[in-house]
């Protein structure tokens, strides 16, 4: 016989939980003489018992139904269905934290968040160390994010020595600054990195430029360069987040954005840039588009994840006429745009390899310019001049 302070000491379980299992009828204890209440050794294997089906899931309730009756068959594959879901679940969670301990893939949890809360999940990945460009590219998603100051510090090597960052020609930048209708006077170029399109801006127009990035080394090499010749009186530079320009409405008359507006989407820049024009002002957009219905696989597969937004031309015409603006032409970048960029970034790519070794942004560099020699015609750059409506 063993007294309520014993069998709970052998079942690890609190005295007033006994009572509990007594008053429920599970066990039954008796008072001696002496006033100490006691159990059997058949109490204390029935608490056991019990112990093993709640382990399995089962409520205290289900448990007398099954000590007192034949197994309620139903009710254990309700609780097995109920038990596997809460595995599954507990199985994800597991992964997430895995992942965010940089042992695993991220990539699918982050497009969802981005889904169901894109401004809370760029807050977080910037109070995470990413610049607000790495956060709004995504570009990290799919690595190792313990390792991605690693991954852009490499990455940043191999674009730091290279003049042009993303396909141009200065050709066809004055190309698009001559379908203008009407000569500017004040202009934004948003994204402007070294400031080779910047350079055709000013030496084809007599308006002030204001320039904005947020690459301090990039605006750095521009102001650089317009003080060489002398044309920095009409220069602004201004370190700033595209996302949050610091400009009055109605402030220019020209937006100029060569290969930027999908760092924050395009249709989001059309909207949020477009008050900063005057009526009637212009912008000229740069956007990656498909220029065939039938790209190959391995295309869509490596811009689905480099660029998820990527849209046929006839869509974002589509789009740019609800924000609220007309097309006065657009064209296609020539192949020597493309060559312009990649070349050089093939060539720095090929000359390092021997001192970044194992490299995952090496790498990652590589399989885009693949993509560019294997594909290039089914995607491109288009340039999209356009007029704000009233």
């Amino acid at each position: 016989m063993y007294r309520i302070s014993e069998l709970a000491e052998l079942v690890g379980l609190s005295r007033t939980a006994l009572l509990y299992y007594e008053k429920q009828q599970l066990i039954k204890g008796h008072r001696l003489n002496n006033g100490y209440r006691v159990y059997s050794d058949k109490d204390l294997q029935r608490i056991r018992l019990i112990q093993q089906l709640q382990s399995g899931g089962l409520t205290l309730k289900e448990c007398k139904a099954c000590l007192e009756a034949k197994v309620d068959r139903q009710l254990l594959k309700n609780r097995l269905q109920e038990l596997d879901r809460e595995i599954a679940q507990k199985q994800q969670s597991r992964q997430l934290l895995a992942a965010l301990l940089g042992e695993g893939d991220l990539k699918a949890w982050h497009e969802n968040v981005d889904k169901v809360a894109p401004d809370a999940h760029l807050d977080w990945l910037i109070k995470q160390g990413f610049t607000e460009k790495e956060a709004l590219r995504l570009k990290w998603l799919s690595k190792d994010m313990n390792e991605h100051d690693t991954y852009m510090a490499d990455f940043m090597k191999v674009f730091e020595t290279l003049e042009r960052w993303a396909p141009g020609n200065d050709s066809e930048t004055l190309q698009a600054l001559s379908i203008l209708p009407e000569q500017p006077k004040k202009i934004l170029e948003i994204g402007c990195g070294k400031g080779l399109a910047t350079t055709v801006l000013a030496n084809n127009t007599d308006a002030s430029i204001t320039v904005v990035d947020n690459e301090d080394s990039a605006l750095e090499k521009l102001s650089e360069r317009f003080k060489a010749m002398d044309l920095v009186s009409r220069l602004t530079t201004v370190s700033a987040s595209m996302t949050e320009l610091p400009f009055a409405p109605a402030s220019f008359d020209l937006i100029w954005a060569e290969g930027s507006a999908y760092i924050m989407g395009t249709t989001n820049a059309l909207s949020q840039w477009k008050p900063l024009l005057i009526d009637n002002g212009f912008m000229m957009l740069s956007d990656l588009v498909w220029l065939t219905d039938t790209p190959n696989e391995e295309a869509i597969n490596f811009w689905q994840k480099e660029y998820p937004d990527m849209q046929p031309i006839a869509t974002r015409l589509a789009q740019i006429n609800t924000a609220g603006f007309d097309v006065i032409e657009h064209f296609t970048l020539s192949k020597k745009a493309w060559q312009n960029y990649y070349e050089p970034l093939k060539a720095r790519v090929e000359a390092l390899r021997d001192e970044m070794p194992g490299s995952v942004a090496l790498e990652d560099i590589s399989k885009e310019n693949n993509i560019y020699t294997n594909y290039l015609g089914q995607f491109g750059y288009q340039m999209f001049i356009l007029r704000k409506r009233r």
